[in-house]
């Protein structure tokens, strides 16, 4: 607003004016635009009137007669009206003020030219009485009849004469009154052009400064919506970094986590690596302190070969027939199997049996046996075989498995079910795949004709047996 305001003042200043504000400068409403001139009026004296014939003779003198109402009249004779006209009394000029307003006022119509006509009807006025005292006059004396007929015509052409100087004189005076009214009317019809033109010039000014305060307003709204916009891209590119940001960190995040997992998993496996290492040492120890007892034994056998010959014979020969009757009682209970279902638990069997249940026993060779059984299992390419059955929901089975002496399997049973069949015959399939396992070590044979073994398989990239 202080803009336009300061705007507005510096168009409307003009140069060269004279009056107070600043030096050299002046206010366009201090100039009059349109000015009204001063109305003034002339009045014309009427032309002179011709003059009396002077062969007239000069009239009589009046007698004393007795006053009478017609003689008494004391205005002067038609001589005196002729020799000196009436005055004509001077019109008033028109005096208006100026007006504060800068368009002026037209002022009203002039009157008509009354007082003129008005004028001259007075100064007509002596001469018809003065004719119509004389024929009066001429009417009671008789003797001057014919003086007064030929001075009554006289009069007469006077009188006419003036009626015509009358008339002209309105005629002048009625055309400098419409030639003023015209003058009058142009010069109001001037200044209602100048102020209309003022006017046109003030709404064309107005427009203008309006049209500038538009322009000067859609520049500020041009300029705001600019700055909005700014405003707002910065906005959305600071929302596009921030949204950058969060998924660089939600995926530095992940990645981390997903490195995480990898360590897991490869801690996992270095753990499972080295407990399958640990095992396979304590079985090579365990292999190596039993290759040193038989070591031993062998040397002690062969220091004591003599005398032991004949028992190790007796002793092989009766494992010998101990193997041959577990093979025959085998085929036996596979036919009676076979033939009949046979629903008698295995501890019915008259054979010598040991049973492992979990990873440890009093006995070591049975527990040495075991694990080399399961390593069996495990390191065997078995797993291909139940990889697509075990994407299925299933529970890890406990699986029990009687082996012979020989290495042959008994039984197989499952204490705890996968709840999926086809898993239970894979893994009975993978179990009887492997036979035959290697025979009991001499000394667990001594002892035991059967071990059972029970184990929980577990299945992930392998399969495993805790």
């Amino acid at each position: 607003m202080v803009s336009l305001l300061v705007h507005a003042l510096l168009l409307s200043l003009t140069f060269g004016g004279e009056g107070f504000g600043l030096p050299g400068l002046a206010l366009p409403w201090q100039d009059r635009r349109a000015e009204v001139p001063v109305l003034r009026v002339v009045l014309l004296q009427p032309p002179p009137l011709p003059a009396p014939p002077t062969d007239l003779p000069p009239p009589a003198a009046p007698t004393a007669a007795p006053a009478d109402p017609v003689t008494a009249d004391p205005t002067p004779p038609p001589s005196a009206a002729l020799t000196a006209p009436t005055a004509i009394a001077p019109t008033a000029l028109i005096a208006v003020d100026k007006a504060a307003d800068p368009r002026w006022t037209v002022p009203a119509a002039l009157p008509a030219s009354a007082p003129i006509v008005a004028a001259f009807e007075a100064a007509s006025s002596p001469l018809a009485d003065r004719s119509e005292l004389s024929r009066l006059r001429v009417a009671r004396d008789p003797a001057l009849t014919r003086d007064t007929a030929s001075r009554s015509d006289e009069l007469a052409q006077l009188d006419r004469a003036r009626g015509e100087a009358q008339q002209l004189t309105q005629q002048v005076v009625q055309q400098q009154l419409d030639r003023l009214a015209e003058a009058e009317r142009q010069a109001a019809a001037q200044r209602e052009a100048e102020r209309v033109a003022a006017e046109r010039r003030e709404a064309e000014r107005q427009a203008a400064a309006r049209a500038e305060a538009a322009r000067q307003e859609a520049e500020r709204a041009d300029a705001a919506r600019r700055e909005a916009a700014q405003q707002e891209a910065a906005r959305q590119e600071a929302a596009r970094q921030e949204a950058l940001r969060q998924e660089a960190a939600r995926q530095q995040a992940a990645q981390a986590e997903a490195a995480r997992q990898a360590a897991a998993r490869q801690e996992a496996a270095r753990q499972e690596a080295a407990r399958q290492d640990a095992a396979r040492q304590e079985a090579a120890r365990q292999e190596a302190a039993r290759d040193a007892a038989r070591e031993a034994a062998a040397r002690a056998q062969a220091a004591q070969l003599a005398e032991a010959k004949a028992a190790e014979a007796q002793r092989e020969a009766r494992l010998r027939a101990i193997g041959q009757q577990l093979n025959e009682e085998a085929a036996k209970r596979d036919a009676a199997r076979q033939a009949a279902p046979n629903n008698l638990p295995s501890s019915w069997s008259s054979a010598r049996r040991g049973r492992l249940f979990g990873r440890t026993d009093a006995n070591a060779e049975m527990v040495l046996y075991a694990e080399a059984w399961a390593r069996k299992i495990q390191l065997n390419p078995t797993m291909d075989a139940v990889r697509e059955l075990v994407r299925q929901p299933h529970t890890d089975p406990l699986v029990t498995v009687a082996i012979r002496a020989d290495g042959t399997v008994e039984s197989v049973s499952f204490t705890r079910s996968s709840g999926v069949p086809a898993i239970d015959e894979a893994v009975r399939r993978i179990i009887e795949g492997q036979a035959n396992y290697p025979a009991f070590p001499p000394a667990l044979a001594r002892e035991y004709d059967v071990i059972e073994i029970r184990r929980t398989w577990h299945f992930d990239s392998a399969i495993r047996l805790y």
